[in-house]
């Protein structure tokens, strides 16, 4: 980030921790679909989402990336319509829309001039209820999704790393599979096993649609009406999920993967709650703050202190995610420095959370942390497509959407006692899975990580 623009936002930080809440309108049709409308005038632009609460998490064992899979064989027709006309007809009226499949839901959305909103809903609710599903559409699809799955994990050493490492750190819990998919479960792919999941999730009462900018509330929420009120529900809700609580760990577990690579890799995960599971609030948002400590930009505590001061890495990080819908992972990755081991790195890691639960984040360092996780959410939320991300995501994974609103002031709350606090409780070596990825002589391709899966 700029360091100019970085101060300018830091400057506006006490006005956006203190202003309104999100002007969001909400409105729900009797088939059970909920619109979430947020008005921003500042562009002549409107983007559209619809999100459906279904994703690789609700996937039992056979049909592991069932999905996504769903997710690409959207685009290929109904009565109306005609496989690519949709992205025909979107491009004509020049907008742009596309589709990503997570852990815990589906999303399809379009980027249009606000005048052309009508277009965005006409399509988005015939496929909603009216989707063909043809087996030979879905051979063809099948070779896409197979190469989709060989450039973005099978050639990709760090991507196939966090596959298996999920796979091992998880015992019970769906995060344990990867959203694409087992290669042997794409293969088994039936039109009947896609035309049933298609049945079971994809109806108004599993849908929220999310619209965001330069829009008028009131037309949003009768054109909705007109072309997504005839669609008729499903008994999506009769299909009540399983709690899926990870077994508890019980000592720490290790792994080597050996992989074509050009260097070595260390991932290290300490099993955490997050918003929608944890027992008190805050210690997801101190979770939030501790991940910003370590990984907070290049003033935070791994890239001053491992890469540039004891020159261990060349690349380290923290990471959290604190809207998973299921409990999740508080993960360390790095790649050791030449002449430096994944071991020296781990050790090296292991001290800086010690650090954290023996010794309290100074006030100077804890703000300046919270700055930047605040100025990150003024940009965010800069965004048209990111601001209507936020509500439906947050809505799909059952937490509502109004939680945008809480997130600032939450932040603010949080103290260096309860990041320390929440580094002692959670961070624990019983709790912790590691991977170490152990390079082996390169023969083919190699492709640097990519985390979106599905967009198109």
């Amino acid at each position: 980030m700029n360091k100019r623009l970085l101060c300018a936002a830091l400057l506006w930080l006490p006005v956006f921790a203190t202003s309104a809440a999100t002007k969001v309108s909400e409105q729900v049709l009797d088939n059970g679909l909920k619109i979430l409308v947020k008005e921003d005038h500042r562009s002549p632009v409107a983007v559209s989402q619809v999100w459906y609460k279904v994703g690789s998490s609700y996937e039992p064992g056979g049909i592991t990336g069932i999905s996504h899979m769903l997710e690409h064989m959207m685009f290929k027709g109904t009565d109306k319509h005609a496989a690519g006309e949709f992205s025909r007809i979107v491009a004509e009226n020049g907008g742009e829309e596309n589709a990503f499949t997570g852990t815990d839901y589906t999303a399809y959305f379009q980027t249009m001039e606000a005048s052309r909103l009508a277009v965005s809903f006409e399509l988005e609710a015939d496929r909603m209820r009216n989707l063909h599903l043809l087996a030979d559409e879905l051979k063809k699809e099948l070779q896409v999704v197979t190469e989709e799955r060989r450039m973005r994990t099978d050639d990709n050493p760090q991507a196939k790393m966090q596959e298996h490492f999920n796979a091992m750190a998880y015992t019970n819990s769906p995060y344990k599979n990867p959203v694409i998919g087992w290669p042997n479960d794409i293969e088994n792919y039936k039109v009947e096993d896609l035309q049933a999941w298609y049945q079971r999730w994809y109806a108004p009462n599993n849908a929220t649609l999310v619209v965001v900018g330069d829009v008028d509330t009131k037309a949003v929420f009768a054109l909705a009406e007109r072309y997504f009120g005839p669609l008729k529900s499903c008994d999506c809700q009769s299909y009540t999920l399983k709690p899926q609580a990870e077994v508890e760990q019980l000592g720490v577990r290790k792994m080597t993967i050996k992989l074509p690579a050009k260097l070595p890799t260390l991932v290290m995960g300490y099993k955490v709650p997050v918003l929608k599971t944890v027992q008190h609030e805050w210690e997801a948002y101190a979770l939030e703050v501790l991940a910003g400590v370590l990984d907070g930009g290049s003033s935070a505590r791994l890239e001053s202190g491992l890469v540039r001061g004891k020159q261990l890495a060349v690349s380290v990080g923290a990471s959290y995610s604190l809207t998973s819908r299921l409990p999740e992972l508080f993960t360390l990755e790095a790649t050791p420095a030449e002449g430096k081991t994944v071991w020296n790195l781990e050790t090296a890691l292991k001290d800086e959370i010690a650090q954290l639960q023996i010794k309290l984040v100074d006030n100077d360092e804890l703000q300046r942390i919270k700055a930047q996780v605040l100025a990150k959410a003024v940009y965010e939320r800069d965004s048209n497509f990111y601001q209507a991300m936020q509500l439906g995501m947050l809505e799909t994974v059952g937490l509502g959407w109004k939680v945008v609103d809480q997130y600032v002031e939450k932040v603010n709350q949080v103290t260096a006692e309860q990041v320390r606090e929440v580094a002692q409780k959670y961070l624990l070596e019983d709790k912790l899975s590691v991977a170490y990825l152990e390079p082996l002589p390169i023969t083919g391709n190699i492709t640097e990580s990519k985390t979106e899966i599905g967009v198109r």
